[in-house]
């Protein structure tokens, strides 16, 4: 019988938010608010993530992003982009809940929680990050969130009440894809080993649609990605290989890659050959 994604597995339930795409997309980075709203439609993604620190939501020409986006296709996901320590993060989610329940928008209750160890590397600072995530879960809030690839801290997360883990495939930015799957094959197996259900979502590193084909083949559950298509040449096509590479990289893993083995092997039947072997 074939395989194929049917409608319920095309779907990601994170906490009480039921997605359509398994691609996240940012809303940082465009040239222009036009250029980022046709490259989220390309994206085939119905949930995009913002900034939502006041300035933030505004371009170089004033504009409001928020008036670009469709509310009746898109579900917001508030973050704490920027945020150094605990405190502020806490204080940037609280913002964010109050912005989005006055938009009656249903991205209010959850957040992405980012709290990062210095400016160079924005790799996160994973004792702040962890006593954020308890402080907004006892909030209310439903935390995605943002972390390394060290599958101890990954554990601790989801204890304190994540709903769902987001470690990075390469830092923020970088372009560099997935650097280490054996880890994020470690997190996947200890997340979801007694929970299959849980919720594990590569965040940050992203470069081209490869990377996206790998971390579901992987087996994660999503994919938030920004600047690999924000900054290429045509953010629109990029876009678009991104909502295709989500799909084809979902149907690889479900589908199950045959070994990997050291020799060949025929494609063809041996049996009935004309010729008799070389030797």
């Amino acid at each position: 019988m074939a395989t194929s994604i049917t409608s319920d597995d095309s779907r990601l339930k994170i906490g009480t938010h039921t997605l359509a795409s398994r691609l996240i997309v940012g809303t940082g980075k465009y040239d222009t608010n036009d250029l980022m709203r046709d490259s989220l439609v390309a994206s085939g993604s119905d949930c995009v993530t913002v900034a939502v620190r006041r300035e933030k939501l505004y371009d170089r020409e004033g504009k409001n992003i928020l008036d670009y986006i469709d509310w009746t296709e898109f579900t917001l996901l508030p973050n704490t982009a920027g945020c150094f320590n605990a405190t502020d993060a806490v204080r940037v989610a609280r913002l964010g809940r109050e912005i989005l329940r006055d938009l009656e928008n249903p991205g209010f209750d959850w957040v992405k929680l980012e709290v990062l160890g210095d400016t160079k590397t924005l790799l996160p600072d994973p004792i702040a990050t962890l006593e954020a995530c308890k402080r907004l879960v006892d909030d209310g809030f439903q935390v995605l969130c943002y972390t390394n690839d060290d599958p101890i801290m990954a554990v601790r997360l989801k204890a304190a009440g994540a709903t769902s883990v987001m470690p990075a495939g390469s830092p923020i930015g970088s372009g560099q894809g997935i650097l280490n799957p054996n880890n994020l094959r470690i997190i996947l197996e200890y997340l979801k080993g007694d929970d299959p259900d849980y919720p594990v979502i590569i965040d940050a590193g992203v470069g081209t649609a490869s990377d996206v084909a790998v971390a579901f083949e992987l087996g994660a559950d999503g994919v938030l990605l920004n600047t690999a298509i924000a900054h290429a040449r045509d953010p629109v096509g990029m876009a678009a290989a991104m909502k295709h590479a989500s799909i084809a990289g979902r149907l690889a893993y479900r589908s199950g890659r045959i070994p990997k083995r050291l020799y060949a092997t025929a494609s063809s039947p041996e049996e009935g050959l004309i010729t008799s072997r070389p030797w």
